[in-house]
């Protein structure tokens, strides 16, 4: 399985899968990650490429004592279906 990868220097999560280039772009203010975009080519759309990738950021986020801001529509939904993940919202 892919290994996530936070690109700091693009300001986005990374996930490569069969060659193609999965991403959740961020910005980050204080002690708050804004997710964006996410971006899961349709080469390897429906395989739960966008949940392993904003499970693992929000891991990060978590780690670091981040705040989240889901303005991706993706994240917002992502957090909805795991209630775990909502004390991290600000």
């Amino acid at each position: 399985m892919a290994e996530v990868h936070d690109n700091t220097t693009l300001h986005r999560f990374e996930l490569v899968e069969d060659g193609h280039l999965a991403f959740a772009e961020y910005r980050i203010e204080g002690g708050v990650i804004t997710f964006t975009h996410t971006i899961v080519p349709p080469e390897i759309g429906g395989r739960g490429v966008a949940s392993r990738l904003i499970g693992a950021a929000l891991a990060s986020a978590r780690a670091r004592g981040l705040k989240v801001v889901p303005q991706c529509s993706f994240v917002a939904a992502y957090i909805e279906r795991h209630p775990d993940e909502r004390d991290l919202l600000i």
